[in-house]
Protein backbone atom coordinates (compact mmCIF):
# COMPACT_ATOMS: atom_id res chain seq x y z
CA UNK A 1 0.00 0.00 0.00
CA UNK A 2 1.34 3.55 -0.71
CA UNK A 3 0.58 7.45 0.28
CA UNK A 4 -0.64 9.09 -2.46
CA UNK A 5 -2.37 12.10 -0.92
CA UNK A 6 -5.44 13.33 -3.30
CA UNK A 7 -4.21 11.28 -6.24
CA UNK A 8 -7.59 9.58 -6.94
CA UNK A 9 -9.73 13.09 -6.39
CA UNK A 10 -7.92 14.55 -9.13
CA UNK A 11 -8.20 11.71 -11.32
CA UNK A 12 -11.54 11.50 -10.83
CA UNK A 13 -12.29 15.39 -11.07
CA UNK A 14 -10.34 14.97 -14.48
CA UNK A 15 -11.90 11.87 -15.68
CA UNK A 16 -13.99 12.67 -18.86
CA UNK A 17 -16.55 9.49 -17.93
CA UNK A 18 -17.08 10.93 -14.34
CA UNK A 19 -17.60 14.54 -15.94
CA UNK A 20 -20.16 12.74 -17.89
CA UNK A 21 -22.15 10.53 -15.32
CA UNK A 22 -22.17 13.84 -13.50
CA UNK A 23 -24.13 15.25 -15.99
CA UNK A 24 -26.10 12.51 -16.87
CA UNK A 25 -27.24 12.77 -13.01
CA UNK A 26 -28.31 16.34 -13.16
CA UNK A 27 -29.88 16.35 -16.00
CA UNK A 28 -32.54 12.87 -14.69
CA UNK A 29 -32.53 14.94 -10.97
CA UNK A 30 -34.24 17.83 -12.95
CA UNK A 31 -36.31 16.15 -15.56
CA UNK A 32 -37.52 13.60 -13.23
CA UNK A 33 -37.35 15.95 -9.55
CA UNK A 34 -39.11 18.90 -10.45
CA UNK A 35 -42.37 17.43 -12.12
CA UNK A 36 -42.41 15.65 -8.89
CA UNK A 37 -43.12 18.04 -6.77
CA UNK A 38 -44.62 20.57 -9.00
CA UNK A 39 -47.45 17.34 -9.94
CA UNK A 40 -47.67 15.98 -6.17
CA UNK A 41 -48.56 19.71 -4.31
CA UNK A 42 -51.46 19.80 -6.49
CA UNK A 43 -52.44 16.72 -6.69
CA UNK A 44 -51.99 16.53 -2.84
CA UNK A 45 -54.56 19.38 -2.38
CA UNK A 46 -57.34 17.84 -4.64
CA UNK A 47 -57.04 14.91 -2.82
CA UNK A 48 -56.91 16.64 0.37
CA UNK A 49 -60.33 18.47 -0.98
CA UNK A 50 -62.01 16.18 -2.58
CA UNK A 51 -62.16 12.54 -0.82
CA UNK A 52 -63.19 12.21 2.73
CA UNK A 53 -64.68 8.65 2.63
CA UNK A 54 -62.26 6.51 -0.61
CA UNK A 55 -59.56 8.94 0.91
CA UNK A 56 -56.98 6.26 2.06
CA UNK A 57 -57.85 3.44 -1.28
CA UNK A 58 -56.59 6.68 -3.60
CA UNK A 59 -53.75 7.43 -1.40
CA UNK A 60 -52.97 4.00 -1.39
CA UNK A 61 -53.02 3.49 -5.04
CA UNK A 62 -50.67 6.59 -5.49
CA UNK A 63 -48.25 4.68 -3.12
CA UNK A 64 -48.04 1.60 -4.96
CA UNK A 65 -45.50 2.69 -7.60
CA UNK A 66 -42.74 3.34 -4.31
CA UNK A 67 -43.33 0.21 -2.45
CA UNK A 68 -43.00 -1.84 -5.92
CA UNK A 69 -39.44 -3.56 -6.27
CA UNK A 70 -37.68 -1.88 -8.48
CA UNK A 71 -36.67 -4.44 -10.66
CA UNK A 72 -40.09 -5.40 -11.72
CA UNK A 73 -40.73 -2.02 -12.58
CA UNK A 74 -37.34 -0.91 -14.78
CA UNK A 75 -38.32 -4.67 -16.98
CA UNK A 76 -41.73 -3.61 -17.02
CA UNK A 77 -41.13 0.24 -18.75
CA UNK A 78 -38.55 -1.39 -20.75
CA UNK A 79 -41.20 -3.24 -22.15
CA UNK A 80 -43.53 -0.91 -22.36
CA UNK A 81 -40.42 1.31 -24.28
CA UNK A 82 -39.60 -1.07 -27.16
CA UNK A 83 -38.70 -0.29 -30.05
CA UNK A 84 -40.86 -2.86 -32.08
CA UNK A 85 -43.44 -3.92 -29.72
CA UNK A 86 -43.72 -1.21 -27.12
CA UNK A 87 -47.29 0.36 -25.93
CA UNK A 88 -45.97 4.26 -25.94
CA UNK A 89 -44.50 3.57 -29.58
CA UNK A 90 -48.24 1.98 -30.31
CA UNK A 91 -49.73 5.00 -28.56
CA UNK A 92 -47.43 7.82 -29.98
CA UNK A 93 -47.04 6.46 -33.61
CA UNK A 94 -51.32 5.70 -33.53
CA UNK A 95 -51.30 9.89 -32.86
CA UNK A 96 -48.74 10.63 -35.55
CA UNK A 97 -50.36 8.69 -38.20
CA UNK A 98 -54.12 10.07 -37.49
CA UNK A 99 -55.10 11.40 -40.66
CA UNK A 100 -57.93 13.66 -41.77
CA UNK A 101 -58.66 14.18 -45.25
CA UNK A 102 -55.07 12.20 -46.04
CA UNK A 103 -53.55 14.87 -43.87
CA UNK A 104 -51.43 13.91 -40.83
CA UNK A 105 -52.39 16.45 -38.51
CA UNK A 106 -50.39 15.49 -35.46
CA UNK A 107 -47.15 14.92 -36.98
CA UNK A 108 -46.28 18.04 -36.38
CA UNK A 109 -46.54 16.50 -32.14
CA UNK A 110 -45.98 12.79 -32.40
CA UNK A 111 -44.04 10.41 -34.34
CA UNK A 112 -44.74 8.73 -37.57
CA UNK A 113 -42.25 6.33 -37.01
CA UNK A 114 -40.99 3.45 -34.20
CA UNK A 115 -38.67 5.72 -31.66
CA UNK A 116 -35.77 3.58 -30.13
CA UNK A 117 -35.69 5.09 -27.20
CA UNK A 118 -32.30 3.27 -26.34
CA UNK A 119 -30.77 6.15 -28.73
CA UNK A 120 -28.80 8.32 -26.29
CA UNK A 121 -31.11 11.61 -26.82
CA UNK A 122 -33.98 9.77 -25.12
CA UNK A 123 -32.20 7.33 -22.62
CA UNK A 124 -32.47 9.99 -19.99
CA UNK A 125 -36.27 11.01 -20.87
CA UNK A 126 -36.70 7.38 -20.47
CA UNK A 127 -34.90 6.95 -17.27
CA UNK A 128 -36.41 10.26 -15.86
CA UNK A 129 -39.82 9.01 -16.83
CA UNK A 130 -39.54 5.72 -14.80
CA UNK A 131 -37.99 7.76 -11.59
CA UNK A 132 -40.59 10.39 -11.48
CA UNK A 133 -43.38 7.75 -11.73
CA UNK A 134 -42.19 5.91 -9.18
CA UNK A 135 -41.76 8.58 -6.87
CA UNK A 136 -44.17 11.60 -7.53
CA UNK A 137 -46.89 9.40 -5.48
CA UNK A 138 -44.32 9.07 -2.11
CA UNK A 139 -44.18 12.94 -2.76
CA UNK A 140 -48.05 13.57 -2.86
CA UNK A 141 -48.11 11.32 0.90
CA UNK A 142 -45.10 13.46 2.08
CA UNK A 143 -47.29 16.84 1.11
CA UNK A 144 -50.84 15.35 2.01
CA UNK A 145 -49.70 14.74 5.37
CA UNK A 146 -48.49 17.91 5.55
CA UNK A 147 -51.47 19.75 4.08
CA UNK A 148 -53.27 17.95 7.03
CA UNK A 149 -51.73 19.75 9.85
CA UNK A 150 -52.92 22.58 8.50
CA UNK A 151 -55.23 24.77 10.72
CA UNK A 152 -58.66 25.11 9.42
CA UNK A 153 -59.07 28.65 11.30
CA UNK A 154 -56.50 29.91 8.59
CA UNK A 155 -58.80 28.56 5.63
CA UNK A 156 -62.04 29.58 7.72
CA UNK A 157 -60.41 32.97 7.77
CA UNK A 158 -59.39 33.25 4.34
CA UNK A 159 -63.25 32.49 3.34
CA UNK A 160 -64.67 34.95 5.15
CA UNK A 161 -61.94 37.33 3.59
CA UNK A 162 -63.48 36.04 0.51
CA UNK A 163 -60.70 33.87 -1.14
CA UNK A 164 -61.35 31.48 -3.41
CA UNK A 165 -60.65 27.90 -3.85
CA UNK A 166 -57.55 28.81 -5.53
CA UNK A 167 -56.56 31.73 -3.41
CA UNK A 168 -56.67 29.52 -0.77
CA UNK A 169 -54.43 27.43 -2.13
CA UNK A 170 -51.81 30.05 -2.98
CA UNK A 171 -51.84 31.93 0.07
CA UNK A 172 -52.49 29.71 2.32
CA UNK A 173 -51.63 26.17 1.37
CA UNK A 174 -48.11 26.69 -0.46
CA UNK A 175 -46.71 28.63 2.53
CA UNK A 176 -47.72 26.37 5.07
CA UNK A 177 -46.19 23.49 2.97
CA UNK A 178 -42.58 25.05 3.28
CA UNK A 179 -41.22 23.00 5.63
CA UNK A 180 -42.70 19.88 3.93
CA UNK A 181 -41.18 20.99 1.07
CA UNK A 182 -37.55 21.59 2.24
CA UNK A 183 -37.80 17.90 3.76
CA UNK A 184 -39.09 15.99 0.17
CA UNK A 185 -37.02 18.29 -2.44
CA UNK A 186 -33.88 17.33 0.32
CA UNK A 187 -34.83 13.30 -0.02
CA UNK A 188 -35.03 13.77 -3.92
CA UNK A 189 -31.53 15.62 -4.02
CA UNK A 190 -30.38 12.82 -1.74
CA UNK A 191 -31.77 10.15 -4.04
CA UNK A 192 -31.17 11.71 -7.44
CA UNK A 193 -27.24 11.90 -6.65
CA UNK A 194 -27.48 8.15 -5.38
CA UNK A 195 -29.65 7.09 -8.51
CA UNK A 196 -28.60 3.64 -9.41
CA UNK A 197 -31.19 0.92 -10.04
CA UNK A 198 -33.49 2.45 -12.53
CA UNK A 199 -30.77 3.24 -14.98
CA UNK A 200 -28.75 0.50 -14.16
CA UNK A 201 -30.95 -2.09 -15.07
CA UNK A 202 -32.89 0.02 -18.13
CA UNK A 203 -29.50 0.16 -19.35
CA UNK A 204 -28.45 -3.44 -18.84
CA UNK A 205 -25.60 -2.00 -16.74
CA UNK A 206 -23.61 -0.82 -19.25
CA UNK A 207 -25.10 2.99 -19.19
CA UNK A 208 -26.47 2.32 -22.43
CA UNK A 209 -24.80 3.86 -25.99
CA UNK A 210 -22.53 6.72 -25.09
CA UNK A 211 -22.91 6.45 -21.66
CA UNK A 212 -26.29 8.38 -22.16
CA UNK A 213 -27.41 6.68 -19.48
CA UNK A 214 -24.98 6.41 -16.95
CA UNK A 215 -25.62 8.36 -13.34
CA UNK A 216 -22.60 8.94 -11.31
CA UNK A 217 -23.49 5.81 -8.62
CA UNK A 218 -23.49 3.83 -11.84
CA UNK A 219 -19.52 5.18 -12.04
CA UNK A 220 -18.59 4.67 -9.20
CA UNK A 221 -20.04 0.54 -8.77
CA UNK A 222 -18.22 0.20 -12.05
CA UNK A 223 -14.91 1.99 -11.19
CA UNK A 224 -14.86 -0.41 -8.11
CA UNK A 225 -16.30 -3.43 -8.78
CA UNK A 226 -15.71 -3.87 -12.32
CA UNK A 227 -12.25 -2.06 -12.87
CA UNK A 228 -11.33 -2.77 -8.79
CA UNK A 229 -9.97 0.60 -8.87
CA UNK A 230 -11.23 0.93 -5.45
CA UNK A 231 -9.63 4.38 -4.41
CA UNK A 232 -11.01 6.32 -7.12
CA UNK A 233 -14.49 4.72 -6.18
CA UNK A 234 -13.99 6.12 -2.45
CA UNK A 235 -12.76 9.56 -3.78
CA UNK A 236 -16.06 10.22 -6.02
CA UNK A 237 -18.31 8.83 -3.08
CA UNK A 238 -16.74 11.52 -1.15
CA UNK A 239 -17.34 13.82 -4.45
CA UNK A 240 -21.06 12.90 -4.20
CA UNK A 241 -21.11 13.66 -0.75
CA UNK A 242 -19.97 17.22 -0.73
CA UNK A 243 -22.05 17.80 -4.03
CA UNK A 244 -25.43 16.40 -1.28
CA UNK A 245 -24.30 18.68 1.53
CA UNK A 246 -23.82 21.21 -1.08
CA UNK A 247 -27.11 20.98 -2.17
CA UNK A 248 -29.33 20.41 0.91
CA UNK A 249 -27.33 23.69 2.26
CA UNK A 250 -28.55 25.65 -0.82
CA UNK A 251 -31.91 23.97 -0.21
CA UNK A 252 -32.24 25.16 3.05
CA UNK A 253 -31.02 28.72 2.48
CA UNK A 254 -34.11 28.23 -0.32
CA UNK A 255 -37.20 26.46 1.76
CA UNK A 256 -35.75 25.97 4.92
CA UNK A 257 -36.12 29.40 6.13
CA UNK A 258 -38.60 30.20 9.05
CA UNK A 259 -42.40 30.34 7.74
CA UNK A 260 -43.91 33.43 8.63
Amino acid sequence: MEWIGIENYTFALGDEWFHKSIYNTFIIALKSGIPQHAIAIPLAFFIHTSFSRWRNTVIGVYFVPYITSTVAISLVFSTLFSRDFGMVNQVLTYFGNFTIADIKVFSWLFPVDNVDWARPEYTKNMISFVVFWRYVGWNTVLYLSALQTIPKDLYEAAIIDGANRYQQFWYVTLPQLKPMAFFAVTLSIIGSLQLFEEPFIITGGTGGIDQAGKTAAMHMYITAFVESDFGTASAISWILFMMIAGLTWLNHKLLGGSNH
